[in-house]
């Protein structure tokens, strides 16, 4: 048997799998800062440096300051797209909850919303 090699996914392969995920209201599946996690991405954009950045509400999985109850505002993150690997699109359901508290830091502008 030989040997399977994984794909590598670049940043504009993890952007297009975002973007998706965010016009389709699909959460996904990813690693972050060496956490796994379950999250739905409400917005993509860019921040004040240009770099891109995505909102997202995390349901599950693991993060350095742990998870709040579900629907909590605690449990909004402001990523870095570029530190996101093994993304995945997954069937789970949406989840959000209201006071994003972090849009006004996050983005100086907004490629995506799943409002739009």
């Amino acid at each position: 048997m030989g040997v399977v090699r994984a794909k590598i996914q670049t940043v504009e392969d993890i952007y297009r799998l975002v973007r998706m995920a965010v016009e389709s209201k699909r959460p996904i599946r990813a690693v972050y800062r060496g956490h796994e996690r379950r999250l739905c991405p409400h917005r993509l954009g860019r921040n004040h440096e240009g770099q891109m950045r995505v909102l997202c509400y995390q349901y599950a999985g693991d993060s350095r300051s742990g998870l709040q109850a579900a629907g909590s505002p605690a449990n909004w993150r402001c990523i870095a797209i570029e530190k996101l690997s093994k993304v995945e699109l997954i069937d789970e359901a949406w989840h959000t909850a209201p006071n994003h508290s972090r849009p006004q830091t996050c983005f100086a502008e907004v490629d995506i919303d799943t409002e739009d």
